[in-house]
């Protein structure tokens, strides 16, 4: 049996030690707030409640297989329930698609009607490339631990599979060469974005996100996603997991390049046999390892080397259906701008608020997460540059007056915010800095910017002895799905006690 310390009760830390736990170790979570989930939040603030991080869930059968190899299954704890439509997609010229969810003909039927048959056509060869990439990229790179290139080098299907995967073209260049319509090609480019990147330079095997949404659907938990923190903290506690909030860690111990444990902002220290580290990698190998470590150098040269995710910039808006007129929008909505690479030169080049940026609207219909019957929780979320007071933008400086300008391009696409508005907050990215530990606010720690971008993520297994990194800026990546897999990856390079 070793003891463990993990940093950080977000949902790859409590992932993780949930299946530590039950494979016999003894494991103590070590929280800087004051309450578990990170970044997968559900928040009350008076009638209304919303999630502040992930809003949606995609493969499910991630947290099935976590909750049903731990205890009780998923489903007799928490409610799934399936988002139909899955998106609906809207567009400056006032064309509009709505995709239902778990059906790829319904799809293709849609974008017909919108778009022309051509495009309906089209879409499907979209779905057929993106099942290839999936198949072939699954187990090798997503659900395996990924120590170098070498193994992949020897496969003796490698040409076949950079024939499909196309490592060393871009998301933007495969749209493009596909001859899709340009609306389609900014329902690509999104793809982009859920992982913090740039379409014009990450990587075309994103697209195979389009066949995970499409092939395992689009997913909502009663009272929020939220809820899969609030279970993941319970599952911990019931298979012995000790939590420690307010517990801010300052320092992992190595001597030797072995790990040895962690120190806590009140200089106690914490003699462990193996870390976790559920923590921004940036922050950990920057902030937490000496520079005098050894072993930490190969980490810290790739953070140097990689492009770090962008932020986001939200709003959390309250209305009351009582004041104004109500409208109908779906769980997710997505609005997008005239000019889509305008926004990714201001966050990625430029480095300022987007001007006219896409706008990305949750809308629950969960009458959980109200209490009263004619009021709504709005989660609303732009794309936003990192907070870099020194290099790039200070979110500190006048977030007020862009958040009262994303309020008034609300209104002005017809959403009718300022009448109806009973509850208003905002949150920029050095609020996501701070409450998350993540330098500059990134949401996924590294950008996919790059055909290297896989292997410049954190290792699972650090060279660091007895160090292991779990969570969206380790590998595989950001992302409910992927931060559940890298726990179990992290899980079963510790094996049982």
């Amino acid at each position: 049996m070793a003891k463990i310390s993990v940093i950080g009760a977000g949902v790859g830390g409590m992932s993780a030690a949930a299946r530590l736990a039950k494979n016999g170790h003894e494991v103590t979570i070590f929280e800087n707030s004051e309450r578990s989930g990170g970044k997968c939040r559900t928040e009350w603030f008076g009638d209304f409640a919303f999630d502040t991080g992930p809003s949606l869930l995609t493969l499910p059968a991630v947290y099935r297989d976590l909750f049903l190899k731990t205890g009780k299954r998923i489903e007799h704890i928490l409610e799934l329930v399936p988002v139909d439509p899955a998106f609906k997609y809207n567009f400056s010229d006032g064309k509009s698609i709505t995709f239902p969810n778990l059906s790829n003909p319904k799809t293709y039927q849609e974008i017909s009607r919108v778009l022309g048959d051509k495009s309906g056509q089209d879409w499907k060869i979209v779905i057929d490339r993106a099942e290839r990439m999936w198949e072939l990229s699954r187990e090798q790179f997503v659900e395996s631990e990924l120590d170098s290139i070498w193994p992949l080098l020897k496969n003796k299907n490698l040409f076949r599979q950079i024939k499909e995967i196309a490592p060393f073209s871009s998301l933007r260049k495969l749209s493009n060469k596909m001859d899709l319509d340009p609306h389609l090609k900014m329902i690509i480019d999104r793809y982009a974005t859920y992982t913090g990147s740039d379409p014009r330079r990450a990587p075309a095997v994103l697209l195979t996100i389009a066949f995970v949404e499409s092939a395992f659907g689009a997913w909502h938990i009663r009272g929020g996603i939220g809820q899969l923190s609030n279970a993941l903290q319970t599952r911990c506690q019931d298979l012995g997991v000790k939590f420690e909030f307010n517990s801010r860690v300052t320092e992992i111990t190595v001597d030797h390049d072995r790990t040895k444990g962690i120190v806590i902002e009140d200089k106690a220290f914490i003699a462990s046999d193996l870390v976790v580290a559920n923590a921004d990698a940036e922050h950990v190998f920057n902030n937490l390892i000496s520079k005098k470590v050894k072993s930490a150098r190969f980490e810290r040269k790739k953070l140097k080397r990689s492009t770090k995710s962008l932020s986001g910039f939200s709003l959390l808006l309250g209305l009351d259906n009582s004041r104004g007129k109500n409208v109908e929008l779906a769980h997710h909505n997505v609005f997008f701008p005239q000019n889509y690479d305008n926004e990714f030169e201001d966050v990625f080049n430029r480095k300022v608020p987007v001007d006219d940026p896409t706008i990305y609207i949750c809308a629950p219909k969960d009458d959980s997460m109200v209490k009263s019957a004619n009021k709504e929780s709005w989660f609303v979320l732009v794309n936003a540059p990192r907070h870099e007071p020194d290099s790039g933008w200070d979110w500190q400086q006048n977030s007020d007056i862009y958040a009262k300008k994303i309020v008034k391009k609300l209104d002005g696409l017809g959403m009718n915010v300022s009448s109806r508005l009973e509850f208003f907050k905002y949150r920029t990215p050095a609020d996501l800095e701070n409450y998350t530990m993540a330098p500059g606010g990134s949401i996924y720690g590294t950008s996919s910017n790059s055909a290297a971008s896989a292997f410049l993520r954190a290792r699972n297994r650090s060279k660091t002895k007895g160090l292991f990194c779990v969570g969206g800026s380790a590998h595989p990546g950001g992302g409910l799905p992927l931060v559940g897999i890298s726990a179990e990856i992290v899980a079963n390079c510790i094996g049982k006690a």
